[in-house]
């Protein structure tokens, strides 16, 4: 067994700092010493109650790290490889994944928060403790499986690998797997969050214009111009209105980077006829949203639900890093702040107090 320390959720907001126990790597699995790992809004949602989990949870998800070991029958992998984590393994042998539809795999385990075999590597005080999402990026090591860690080149920091495998994936998949925006076509973002900045970056890359950001304070807004928005307006019930100042028909695509019921529920109002509103942010559970079903089926506009943005986590975050080593993709100018793991809980706070662009833990 391993001692490592780990941000440890227990049914409280605030996260206590704990020395849990990992077994060795079993058939299929890595260990991993985590490099970094992101502070995310899906993270959030479990500690404000707004998602159940089983407890204690090893809480992170978007990881970055170094291989220290491999089991028995991993192929893809050894020691001293740089890999990017991904929350959502495929089984690979479902009829999705069969398909390369693998971000809706039925037969992974993450979301249960355990391993291919049904087991968590992890104890706390000599009782199951659950990696969130198969992952548990807030420990200094981690053991997840072969295919929910991917190669990327050494010359990526971790900070910047592990915001690939979630925000920068889902916002990027979102433009480019779920939409499929050509170039020219007007898109509009509600919440520039880290989520929305990275729509923002895909949208820059598929050559979106106009390129529209909606948030609710001027910091995000000159944030979202940095990215690539090429025109910002705050959000409010006059949305569609604000839109259509700058896109008089409407928008051809709308994202929602948010989760929040209200600001979905305005979407299809900002399309023309024959738009897209791709719904990427994450609502509390048991918050259905209303929708005029009547008005889309009229004006043939479409509601999409974007998973992870569609990602193939072993082909897209390869490519997602070479974007950034090759200056396309300025994932480090999101960082905005840097803890260590005892700075866990100011790192949510800081979000919850509405901080702009993304905090990282380093390790």
């Amino acid at each position: 067994m391993t001692a490592t320390r780990a941000a440890v959720y227990d049914g409280d907001s605030r996260l206590a700092i704990r020395e849990v126990t990992l077994r060795e790597p079993g058939p299929g699995e890595v260990l991993v010493r985590v490099g970094a790992s992101g502070v995310c809004g899906s993270d959030r949602h479990v500690l404000d109650g707004d998602w159940e989990m089983p407890t204690p949870t090893i809480m992170g998800h978007e990881g970055a790290g170094v291989v220290e070991a491999v089991g028995e029958g991993v192929r893809s992998l050894e020691p001293g490889d740089h890999v990017i984590m991904t929350w959502f393994y495929p089984c690979g042998s479902c009829t999705s994944c069969r398909e390369g539809r693998t971000w809706v795999c039925t037969g992974s385990r993450s979301e249960e928060c355990l391993l291919p075999d049904g087991s968590t590597p992890m104890q706390l005080d000599g009782t199951v403790a659950y990696p969130y999402l198969a992952v548990g990026s807030m420990s200094e090591h981690i053991i997840v499986a072969e295919q929910a860690a991917v190669r990327v080149p050494k010359e990526v920091p971790f900070e910047v690998a592990a915001l690939i495998g979630c925000s920068i994936a889902t916002g990027v998949g979102a433009v480019v797997n779920d939409a499929a925006v050509r170039p020219g076509r007007s898109a509009l973002v509600i919440g520039a969050g880290g989520v929305g900045l990275s729509i923002i970056m895909g949208l820059a890359l598929a050559g979106a214009s106009p390129i529209i950001a909606a948030d609710v304070t001027e910091e995000s807004l000159e944030l979202a111009r940095q990215f690539g928005a090429t025109h910002v307006v705050r959000s409010g019930d006059d949305l569609p209105e604000r839109v259509r100042e700058i896109v008089p028909e409407g928008a051809d695509f709308a994202f929602e980077a948010i989760g929040r019921p209200e600001t979905i529920a305005l979407m299809p109002a900002t399309l023309k006829r024959g738009g897209s509103a791709v719904v990427v942010g994450l609502p509390p559970q048991d918050r259905p949203v209303p929708i005029d079903a009547l008005a889309l089926a009229e004006e043939g506009k479409s509601l999409l639900g974007s998973n992870y943005g569609s990602t193939v986590p072993a082909r897209d975050f390869p490519m997602l890093a070479q974007l950034f080593l090759d200056g396309k993709l300025p994932v480090d100018r999101l960082i905005t702040n840097r803890f260590d793991l005892n700075g866990v809980n100011d790192a949510f706070e800081l979000m919850r107090a509405g901080a702009k662009g993304r905090s990282v833990i380093l390790f």
